[in-house]
């Protein structure tokens, strides 16, 4: 089964958690890291609002990176280098925002001209808004579906490894 950009549903053993605050939500992103490699790739969906860059800041900690986290909306791409990481090797963290790239026939090239495809070798590529559009850089990764609930802070989080 695949959604309207082409991308694919996950599976039945997706898993849940609601997130009260913006600081569960980095906590959830500092616990998800500790799983996370170099060449994995993550993919984040939500709406506006629903905690995408705070899950990216928690992925951060968890890895260990350098420097601050903030959305690249306006800059594409942020590149962290690699920092002291507990109980795994150092890996570093490129952050990605396809929410410009747009849907048409030039956002594959705008895709190539950030040159994912070798970050991946180096360090964890993290992309909001890249649904259907950057899950062929690898064969597996990583889907985590944000939401937040109506007039509420309170985010809902499915994640799961899709192959």
């Amino acid at each position: 089964m695949t959604s309207r950009r082409g991308e694919p549903q996950l599976s039945d053993s997706a898993r849940h958690i609601e997130l009260p605050t913006v600081e569960d939500t980095e906590a959830f992103g500092r616990r998800l890291a500790r799983d996370l490699r170099a060449g994995d790739l993550v993919v984040l969906d939500g709406p506006l609002g629903a905690g995408k860059t705070a899950l990216t800041r928690g992925l951060a900690a968890g890895l260990g990176v350098q420097g601050r986290v903030t959305s690249p909306t306006f800059v594409i791409a942020r590149e962290h280098r690699p920092g002291p990481r507990e109980g795994a090797p150092p890996v570093g963290l490129v952050h990605v925002d396809a929410y410009r790239l747009g849907d048409g026939p030039n956002a594959l090239d705008e895709l190539d001209a950030l040159d994912l495809d070798t970050d991946l070798g180096a360090a964890v590529v993290v992309v909001e808004w890249g649904g259907g559009l950057v899950e062929k850089l690898t064969d597996r990764h990583l889907r985590v579906r944000l939401r937040r609930d109506p007039e509420s802070d309170v985010r809902r989080a499915e994640w799961a490894w899709v192959d």
